[in-house]
């Protein structure tokens, strides 16, 4: 059997200095010999899983890789071997690392970009001091002005990520953040709306009247000044949260917009291969370390679209998935942000997830072990549950679950939904079904037609709960 081709990479880094108050991704706040010992004890584990799956030959043909968390930057000269490591199997035309502020030192940034990084990407979240009090971030505005300067002086390619609807802030002073940002004139910039997740320690405050967070009709007007303001200095919006110079959009990010086969590796890291119908493939894992003991457990992936990181990556990320971080860059997931699209955990698509029983430990000769997807799946994701779990949680979608996910991801981006995925789509979805989810779109103001393609409009990504509802639901039979 051939091997799987995966098309992108990325690593999770899940250590902090101090966890921010309105953080729920998978990550661990550990200070001295803790924080020494569990990152050495992760970062071999890491090690040996990109050695297996690049020993088996599926990495060969990875295009872009990212390194997010937590916080990458913390890792020191360990994230400088672990990209060494990876590099030794492919060759990627982007590679980027997320890093924050106050660990981002100059030894670094030359030794990361000696290494074959080309891109890094920046938690700013706000040059304001209070808002970053705020909301417990570490670093101060001085501190992230001058990683900008660092990273761009490094020759990166560089990235920055901004928050809106922050505890104390005011459209003056998010638009001095924006303002202040564009002078240090970095590539590409993030714009996400902050988002109270339940059980996080801001979510706590603002229930006990402890803090006050501005509503969406805010954080709408936030994201409109930001277009204006970043348009005005030459930036490009691609995607509804997603600003770069031309020739910088991350190309990480938009490899999970557009369905391509990636690898998540480390823990909480997502998963999806592109499966040819018909041919039977494999999804193959190896064991990782606990974070906590140093220990081997077995983990299954959790159904999971993309944003993330989204956003997972930017998740990922959000990356992204950061949905944002699924993986956007940073994950960073209104409007509410899944009414600004950066949320894509809705409309079913995490409710085929099933559990699956405990990996058997007898691996195969290349170190890795199995998940058989069979012939009428054409895409799968899976994702780590948690540190000790031995379990995968998976997500897989027909040949038309796959394409009406496409075309609700394809919302996302400036690019819309292209003429040839329109066709694409109509040999898989009837016809009627298909156009009458384009009349929709277009008769409530959501997309508009620009020749032969359909591109979201500013009320369809402040609205973007609605548009990409309307297009997941081809996935089903009416």
């Amino acid at each position: 059997m051939r091997p799987v081709k995966y098309r992108a990479l990325y690593l999770h880094i899940p250590f902090c200095r101090a966890k921010c108050l309105y953080c729920d991704f998978d990550s661990r706040a550990l200070t001295g010999c803790a924080l020494e010992d569990a990152i050495g004890a992760y970062c071999e584990g890491l090690s040996a899983q990109v050695d297996a799956h690049g020993n088996a030959g599926e990495l060969s043909e990875v295009e872009t890789v990212y390194v997010g968390g937590g916080t990458p930057s913390l890792l020191g000269d360990r994230l400088v071997g672990l990209v060494d490591r990876v590099r030794a199997y492919c060759e990627p035309v982007e590679f980027t690392c997320e890093a924050n502020p106050e660990s981002f030192t100059l030894d670094l940034a030359q030794a990361l970009r000696a290494a074959g990084v080309t891109r890094i990407s920046l938690g700013v979240q706000s040059l304001n001091a209070s808002e970053l009090k705020a909301i417990g971030r570490v670093h101060s505005a001085e501190q992230a002005m001058f990683a900008i300067a660092q990273a761009k002086a490094a020759g990166f390619s560089t990235s920055c990520d901004v928050m809106c609807g922050l505890p104390g802030q005011t459209l003056d002073t998010f638009a001095e953040t924006l303002r202040s940002l564009v002078t240090l004139n970095p590539d590409h910039v993030s714009v996400y709306p902050l988002q109270l997740e339940d059980g996080t320690p801001l979510a706590r405050m603002e229930e006990a009247g402890e803090t006050e967070v501005p509503d969406e009709d805010f954080q709408a007007q936030c994201m409109d000044l930001a277009a204006e303001v970043l348009k005005e200095a030459g930036y490009e919006r691609y995607e509804v949260a997603s600003y770069a110079k031309p020739g910088h959009r991350c190309r990480h990010n938009i490899a999970y917009w557009t369905g391509k086969s990636y690898l998540g590796l480390g823990r909480s890291a997502a998963s999806m291969l592109d499966v040819c119908k018909g041919e039977c493939r494999e999804a193959r894992f190896i064991a990782c370390p606990d974070v906590q003991k140093g220990e081997a457990s077995w983990t299954r992936g959790e159904a999971l679209s993309p944003k993330e990181e989204d956003l997972s990556s930017r998740s990922d990320a959000r990356r992204g998935e950061s949905l944002s971080s699924c993986p956007d860059e940073r994950n960073g997931e209104s409007l509410s942000a899944r009414e600004k699209g950066l949320l894509l955990r809705e409309e079913g698509l995490l409710s085929k997830g099933k559990a699956l029983p405990p990996i058997d430990e007898d691996l195969s000769m290349d170190g890795l072990t199995s998940i058989r997807v069979s012939s009428d799946v054409a895409r799968i994701r899976f994702k780590q549950l948690d540190d000790a779990g031995g379990q995968f949680e998976t997500e897989e979608l027909s040949v038309r679950e796959a394409t009406a996910e496409d075309l609700m991801l394809a919302c996302r981006m400036t690019d819309g939904i292209s003429a040839d995925l329109l066709a694409r789509a109509t040999g898989i979805i009837p016809d009627d079904e298909l156009s009458i989810a384009c009349q929709q779109a277009v008769e409530k103001g959501l997309a508009v037609w620009d020749g032969g393609t359909l591109r979201p409009t500013h009320l369809g990504w402040l609205e973007g709960n609605e548009l990409f509802g309307i297009f997941w639901n081809l996935a089903y039979e009416s």
